[in-house]
């Protein structure tokens, strides 16, 4: 049945308003036409929606989440959860994050496949989620932030790691990911916050080793996204030929220069740091990644004006899953980024037509334009105005995933 939203104030991606209220009809799982409100014609049996002058928009993308991680500060019991409990959880994060308006998401690794089947879920109607692009395992050196080892005695093993130490390696290791089902790789170029043992300036992996993993990921025609917060390790992974730096913590001028020049996204996810520093050791936070946090929040926010301010291209994402980051809460990196110097629209298109951009997905998704995916939000308010509203989610009216009306409010 076709589906037309009617007297809708239309965001439709491209950074501008509509000057009239606008219609669009939906035919299967794309979308037909987009115009004024008295110009389109409404086919026989169409389901109507009139919006009554509400503000609709293309769904929301979130470019770095962990579905399988649900925000509880305490490693030792996501250590202890079984792989089918982290199946579960993420099952149900899905349907949390779809449900807060975020029709497609970008998944920055998860262990033993379980993104990869969740995926698969969605796209067979298992199960309600959003579009998702996976990584299976990020790659580390070891110790490195993405050695999962950190902080465990030796004599504890751990399954399902992909920690690499040469260039060879880094390639196998690629190989397997992209073997496994991985859309894009995840490269762990610096130390963490909330990894015991590291600290977010110590270098990653290798300049080499980044490259020889990349080479992999471009081989099939995909992307590689860079956990990277300390300036050599953002360096190295720009000049190794990384798509998007994730985090950014210590941005130079030279490294902004070679993000503009070299076409490399970043994305933020101010929301992570946000939360250690303001919940603290007190809501049960490890000391190590509470002093890291705040030793990291200032320049992290002066690294995003500076970027923001040069033209660096922004991609939304939020790091869901760190301490207290819930999924379904995703829509707070909004407004952290609004008060951190971006400007609303430019805020709603991260969140939109550049993150379908750096998800390769930017001629069918983040905008409201005849031929898309029918993905949309009806929201009862300005969110030019106020951009905060989206974390209320009784004020997010419907969502629609591929023409589909997944949530009815």
């Amino acid at each position: 049945m076709p589906l037309v939203f009617k007297n809708a104030r239309l965001f439709d991606g491209s950074g501008k308003m509509q000057e009239s209220v606008s219609a669009v009809l939906i035919e299967n799982d794309r979308i037909a036409v987009v115009g004024p409100s008295d110009q389109v014609t409404v086919p026989e049996g169409a389901e109507v929606i009139d919006c009554g002058g509400k503000f609709l928009m293309p769904g929301l993308v979130d470019c770095h989440v962990h579905m399988t991680g649900t925000g509880d500060p305490n490693p030792l019991k996501s250590a202890k959860q079984t792989v089918p409990y982290k199946a579960l959880q993420a099952s149900v994060n899905a349907r949390t994050t779809l449900e807060a308006g975020f029709t497609a998401i970008r998944d920055a690794g998860a262990g033993f496949l379980v993104d990869v089947a969740l995926k698969q879920a969605i796209n067979e109607g298992l199960v309600p989620g959003p579009r998702m692009q996976v990584a299976c395992h990020g790659l580390s050196i070891t110790g490195g932030h993405g050695d999962t080892r950190n902080g465990w005695p030796p004599e504890i093993q751990f399954a399902g790691r992909s920690v690499v130490d040469s260039p060879d390696e880094a390639r196998k290791a690629a190989r397997e990911q992209l073997r496994d089902g991985a859309d894009h790789l995840k490269l762990h170029a610096t130390g963490g916050v909330m990894s015991e043992g590291d600290i977010p300036t110590a270098r990653g992996l290798t300049v080499e080793e980044m490259r020889a993993a990349i080479e992999e990921a471009h081989n099939v025609g995909k992307k590689t996204m860079a956990h990277a917060q300390g300036s050599n390790g953002i360096k190295n992974a720009i000049l190794a030929g990384i798509s998007s730096i994730e985090h950014g913590f210590y941005l130079t001028d030279e490294i902004i220069e070679l993000m503009l020049k070299k076409d490399v996204f970043l994305v933020p996810t101010l929301s992570a740091v946000h939360h250690i520093v303001e919940k603290g050791t007190k809501a049960g936070i490890p000391e190590y990644g509470v002093k890291k946090a705040m030793e990291a929040q200032e320049a992290h926010l002066a690294s995003f004006r500076k970027a923001y301010a040069a033209g660096v291209k922004i991609a939304m994402g939020t790091d869901a899953s760190t301490p207290f980051n819930y999924h379904g809460k995703n829509a707070l990196e909004l407004e952290l980024m609004v008060k951190a110097g971006m400007r609303p629209v430019d805020a709603l298109l991260a969140a939109t037509r550049m993150g379908a951009e750096l998800m390769g997905w930017g001629d069918r998704m983040g905008q409201v334009k005849e031929g898309y995916w029918a993905d949309l939000i009806l929201v009862d308010c300005d969110l030019l105005t106020n951009i905060g509203v989206l974390q209320d989610i009784s004020k997010i009216k419907y969502v629609v995933k591929g023409g589909k009306v997944v949530v009815r409010r």
